[in-house]
């Protein structure tokens, strides 16, 4: 499992919605495989328990035939949202990767029914920063109250089949279903190297954006590669790293106070309640084959990290 989210219902229930595909597959069937599914538990902590298939993959010539993944739920009048990520393409890892779109569905509780729509609500723009695929969608309520979503985009300029930068991107819109208007120039930039960040997720707090996103060479860290940074934004347009960047590094200490070093802590979620974060979620691989993964829980003292 992968890419958790979380919502809690006024009844108490929290929801989970993440990742799943078949073991048989390897961690690369996330591409080809994946669909998102849906668990429930009285704890925000866990243990969830597994309640069925949220969204699959729509099948015939759909843009999503074939893949959903890395899903993100807010709440609004409501209403739940769930983006994510959804692909159509020949079951080779290459290519299904830059299949990659956005999408949003809507239901009115996290258990579903979901409507999905036709259409990404995110597609790529040729010969831009996000010309061959958009994923790992986050949306927010900023304080204007317009809709920011940041998500990853891969620019179709370079050579197949990895093609150009990996960077983010930023959309506006007036509602959760659209239409998002997205700037024109990237967002969080390594100038050193052009795979920069990725896995972001946005929240909005005190008259400011906050995203945290997974450093894939530890430049805004200043340490580790592959680890976890936050930024802060006064508008979500121009981002700057928090005065301490680093946010989480690939250790997990466990309730006995044992730490465990991991392959991997990545697509960072927080359950925001009453405008603050209340728990992280990430999701975790032991070994570098990432044949062992699963979602995790932490809390944390927000208030210290926000004051940067």
């Amino acid at each position: 499992m992968w890419c958790g989210t979380l919502v809690r219902t006024s009844d108490g229930i929290s929801h989970l919605l993440y990742s799943r595909w078949p073991v048989s597959t390897g961690h690369h069937g996330w591409v080809t495989h994946s669909q998102i599914a849906y668990a429930t538990s009285d704890d925000i902590l866990g243990p969830y328990a597994f309640k069925g298939v949220a969204l699959a993959g729509a099948g015939g010539d759909a843009w999503d035939a074939d893949v959903t993944h890395n899903p993100t739920v807010i709440k609004h009048e409501g209403r739940f949202y769930l983006y994510y990520m959804g692909n159509r393409g020949n079951g080779e890892y290459w290519n299904n990767r830059n299949q990659q779109r956005i999408g949003v569905a809507v239901a009115d509780h996290p258990a579903g029914p979901w409507q999905r729509f036709d259409r990404p609500v995110i597609d790529v723009t040729p010969g831009s920063f996000d010309g061959k695929l958009v994923s790992n969608p986050t949306v927010t309520r900023g304080p204007d109250g317009r809709f920011c979503m940041v998500y990853k985009a891969v620019s179709d300029a370079g050579s197949p089949p990895k093609f150009g930068a990996v960077v983010c991107g930023v959309a506006f819109a007036d509602h959760p279903l659209g239409p998002f208007i997205r700037q024109t120039q990237p967002i969080m930039v390594n100038p050193e190297n052009d795979w920069s960040v990725e896995d972001p997720f946005v929240w909005s707090q005190d008259g400011q954006y906050y995203c945290l996103v997974k450093d894939f060479q530890g430049y805004f860290a200043r340490s580790d590669q592959n680890v976890l940074v936050l930024f802060r934004s006064a508008n979500g347009i121009h981002w700057q790293p928090a005065a301490d960047p680093l946010f989480l590094d690939r250790s997990i200490t466990w309730n006995d106070g044992t730490t465990q070093r991991v392959d991997a802590l990545e697509r960072p979620q927080l359950l925001i309640e009453n405008g603050r974060p209340v728990i992280l979620s990430v999701a975790a691989a032991i070994d570098p084959a990432r044949e062992q993964s699963f979602n995790i829980q932490f809390k944390f003292d927000w208030s210290s990290m926000i004051q940067n």
